[in-house]
């Protein structure tokens, strides 16, 4: 309002121009402006933006991502090719343990022919096969077995959780009861057991099914164990933010309104611990891929032929000596995975976690 509208003088109203003045160009451009309306989602990702740390390890989860998924495509070697091998010929022991972009006999005289041939990156290991598709795919299995694995926790450790904190009493008593119980099982012992109880009861079965038999008893022990064992710690902070949310209004209101308990938990409780969940999934992801490597690293894993870094690490020693890359390329590859998504992790904590909102 530009001009303040002329006052009557017959009028008893006050005279307002003595109070109030119009407001100028100036405090008008202040007014308009004004925050835009956001999301929850939004504000994190704003914030996480400003994070440069979590922002470069966010680039580095993000090519390793592509890298494993798209170069076995194109790459003209497979995880499972034995070089020095030909149907109908001697094997060719010159293709076993070559260093990096160094090639086998055969290959030097295609060379020497005019023929291009690709190099063997990382060279090759003692069976012949070229260690660069090895790494990559033992990143996939490592890269897989980690989302697969927070899925799972994510999945039981939220219902879990979100059960328990809404009914509360002898419910709650109960179910944190079993927690705790499953808190004091030794993690590597069970996955022991389960493997050895899989390699005799269901072998035959996992054998018959193709994706099954690459992955081995070894890995389906794995993702059984972070089933039974891994979503307590998901299960307990789920279980705290339901019990600080179930004393607010709205979903007070939502009980009077005849609403049931799985749809207040789904459409009231659970979105308002997404910050929660986020930050707990993203943590569980480093973890499960540090714990597949490890158990790979003991033979627990995945079977062969198929890769997993853990593995190529563990088969490694017998000639660290002679060819140590093979043991320092594998390391590097799992610390630069763990690392990157725990850094990320503790990144989507502050950018997520509203009690550390500035």
């Amino acid at each position: 309002m530009s001009k303040l509208p002329e006052r009557n003088p017959f009028s008893s109203q006050v005279d307002i121009s003595k109070f109030f003045a119009p407001t100028t160009e100036d405090e008008r451009s202040l007014q308009a402006r004004m925050r835009p309306s956001t999301t929850f989602f939004k504000d994190g990702m704003r914030r996480l933006s400003k994070n440069w740390i979590a922002m470069t390890c966010l680039c580095i989860v993000a090519l390793i991502v592509l890298i494993v998924f798209i170069v076995p495509a194109i790459y003209p070697y497979s995880y499972e090719q034995q070089l020095g091998i030909t149907p109908g010929q001697p094997v060719d022991p010159s293709y076993n343990n070559l260093a990096p972009f160094e090639y086998g006999t055969t290959e030097q005289e295609r060379i020497a022919n005019g023929e291009k041939i690709f190099p063997h990156i990382f060279g090759t290991d003692s069976a012949g096969r070229d260690y660069c598709i090895r790494i990559i795919y033992g990143a996939r299995v490592s890269l897989l077995v980690g989302f697969f694995a927070s899925i799972i926790v994510l999945i039981i450790g939220a219902t879990y959780g979100s059960i328990s904190g809404y009914y509360g009493g002898k419910v709650d008593m109960v179910m944190m009861r079993l927690v705790d119980i499953i808190y004091s099982l030794p993690d590597l012992l069970m996955i022991i057991l389960l493997s050895t109880v899989l390699n005799q009861t269901l072998k035959p079965a996992i054998d018959s099914v193709p994706f099954l038999s690459k992955l081995g008893t070894g890995m389906i022990s794995i993702f059984i164990v972070f089933a039974l064992l891994y979503w307590v710690s998901m299960a307990r902070l789920v279980r705290g933010q339901i019990l600080s949310i179930k004393q607010q209004d709205y979903v007070l209101a939502a009980k009077s309104t005849g609403a049931k308990g799985g749809h207040i938990i789904k459409r009231h409780m659970l979105p308002n611990c997404i910050s929660v969940i986020i930050i707990s999934t993203a943590l569980q992801i480093p973890s499960a891929i540090f714990t597949e490597s490890y158990l790979s690293f003991l033979g627990l894993g995945v079977s062969k032929p198929m890769p997993s870094l853990g593995s190529l690490a563990s088969a490694a020693l017998d000639g660290v000596r002679s060819y140590p890359h093979r043991l320092i390329i594998p390391a590097v590859a799992i610390c630069l995975i763990v690392l990157s998504l725990n850094l990320l992790g503790d990144g989507l904590r502050d950018a997520f976690d509203p009690k550390l909102k500035k």
